[in-house]
């Protein structure tokens, strides 16, 4: 904590100087633990890796409370940790209790204007007036100015994705850490390029349908057809071929329909054919 610029140890001789009037100058986060508190530990590495991410748009403040009773009282600490928000000198907003990063980074974002939202913002302007160039420039400087952003490196891995570089955008995405690969936007990105890297270009859809019609009991066919159907989006079609596979034949490459439907269900998420497709799947197994 000491080497960092952006996260202080507050104590009551200087909570004036770092809170009160280094909120006027930019937001301060202050963090409310003590020794004997697992969740107050638990969310202590959250906050560090936030207050680091945002590189000095907001102080991290850490005020062990058992050494500083005054300071939480004086600020209705009633459990641990407590952590509140200073803008201007005062208190705006607070929450209690290890909350996890996504929800913590939400509510930061409540507060503190980033440069990169603004860069989104016009990036995704561009791309609706048809400027992937433009696009891409701005998500570019977005990355310079936030380069630990999970959105900005989420949004510039689609743009490359839909121009055709797949292998650069699956890097960004695979270097991001695990906890960010798991978010349903970022897993959700890497299965549609998993797909598409398995269709390939080999044959168009209509080719494989009309040799699938020529021989309806070829798995081989009817599985690069569904993984077709998946690259181009055609998720209610390759899932039906998925379940067809299942019920011609199960043991096709492992299991390979199986696998494939459960990655579709957790790249949808909450998509109604998701639980249409789960119960037709389900019937099937038992």
């Amino acid at each position: 904590m000491a080497d960092s610029p952006f996260i202080k140890v507050v104590n009551a001789e200087n909570f004036n100087q770092v809170v009160i009037e280094g909120s006027r100058q930019q937001p301060v986060l202050v963090d409310f633990w003590a020794d004997w508190c697992a969740p107050c530990r638990a969310l202590m590495p959250v906050l560090s890796k936030l207050a680091e991410e945002y590189g000095g748009q907001f102080i991290l403040a850490k005020v062990n409370s058992d050494e500083n009773q005054g300071l939480a009282q004086q600020f209705g600490v009633r459990s641990l940790p407590t952590v509140k928000l200073f803008k201007d000198g005062m208190p705006v907003d607070e929450f209690m209790g290890a909350l996890p990063e996504s929800q913590v980074r939400e509510f930061l974002d409540r507060h503190i204007e980033r440069e990169s939202d603004r860069l989104l913002v016009a990036a995704e302007e561009a791309l609706a007036a048809g400027d992937e160039d433009q696009a891409m420039a701005l998500l570019q400087q977005a990355r310079e100015v936030d380069p630990r952003r999970p959105e900005v490196i989420t949004a510039l891995a689609r743009l490359l994705a839909a121009r055709g570089d797949a292998e650069q955008a699956e890097q960004l995405l695979n270097a991001l850490p695990a906890a960010d690969r798991d978010s349903p936007e970022v897993a959700a990105l890497l299965a549609e390029l998993e797909f598409a890297r398995a269709a390939g270009d080999g044959e168009s859809v209509a080719e494989l349908t009309q040799r699938l019609e020529a021989d309806p009991d070829d798995s081989e066919t009817r599985f690069r057809l569904a993984q077709k159907l998946l690259a181009e989006k055609q998720y209610e079609a390759a899932m039906q071929q998925l379940l067809t596979l299942m019920q011609k034949d199960r043991e096709f490459n492992d299991d390979a329909a199986r696998k494939t439907l459960l990655k579709v269900f957790d790249m949808l998420g909450d998509d109604p054919l998701v639980a249409r497709y789960r119960r037709k799947m389900f019937n099937l197994l038992y």
